[in-house]
């Protein structure tokens, strides 16, 4: 099993627990179309962010945390504030480090959100809001979500994912496009630019 397919099934075992307000989701059970967008994810990621947060699910599952379940719950500071007032006590503090590290990555990738955003226009309207000022408590946007999503990392996992971030920034490179690159190719288009055309 490849880390890749490792990290997806830890997360997978773990979204199927994953405990909702308004009973269980379609999407859970809806592992293809799961597999597909984490692994699109991952794919752009270097090996040392892999390996990292492959431990992170690796040590949460010996301790009983589920990540997922966590990562939710963090979306709920803006989707739903009232009712994450009364459980935020139980989620693991964060450090004045991670929260300024989130906040510099989150920046970074709302900038190449939104530049993809600009040239694929379709395949844009085909995923999530982009900024949290559009969250609804039907909708969460791209922001609301990587905020959840970084939240629940290691530090040493945070590190790792910034470096990874400052190494697209040198390259030149927008992580988004090459996630999703790796989306259009999954669901057999020739390219990107291919699957921005199929959606017209």
């Amino acid at each position: 099993m490849t880390p890749i397919d490792a990290i997806i099934s830890l997360e997978w075992s773990a979204f199927d627990k994953v405990n909702n307000a308004g009973g269980r989701a379609n999407c859970q059970d809806d592992f293809a179309t799961f597999e597909l967008m984490r692994k699109s994810q991952f794919l752009s990621w270097d090996k040392a962010t892999r390996e990292s947060y492959l431990d992170d699910l690796q040590r949460a599952k010996k301790a009983g945390r589920n990540l997922i379940q966590e990562k939710y719950a963090r979306m709920m500071i803006s989707t739903a504030p009232q009712e994450y007032a009364t459980f935020e006590h139980t989620l693991p503090p964060l450090s004045a480090w991670q929260l300024s590290t989130i906040e510099a990555i989150i920046t970074q990738q709302l900038e190449w959100r939104e530049a993809f955003a600009r040239v694929y226009p379709r395949m844009s309207s085909q995923a999530r809001l982009i900024r949290t000022a559009e969250d609804s408590p039907s909708g969460t946007s791209f922001e609301t979500y990587l905020r959840g999503e970084l939240g629940t990392y290691s530090e040493a996992t945070l590190q790792a994912y910034q470096k990874m971030i400052d190494d697209y920034v040198q390259r030149g490179e927008n992580i988004t496009t090459a996630a999703m690159q790796h989306t259009a190719l999954l669901y057999g288009y020739e390219s990107l630019a291919a699957a921005e055309q199929k959606l017209q």
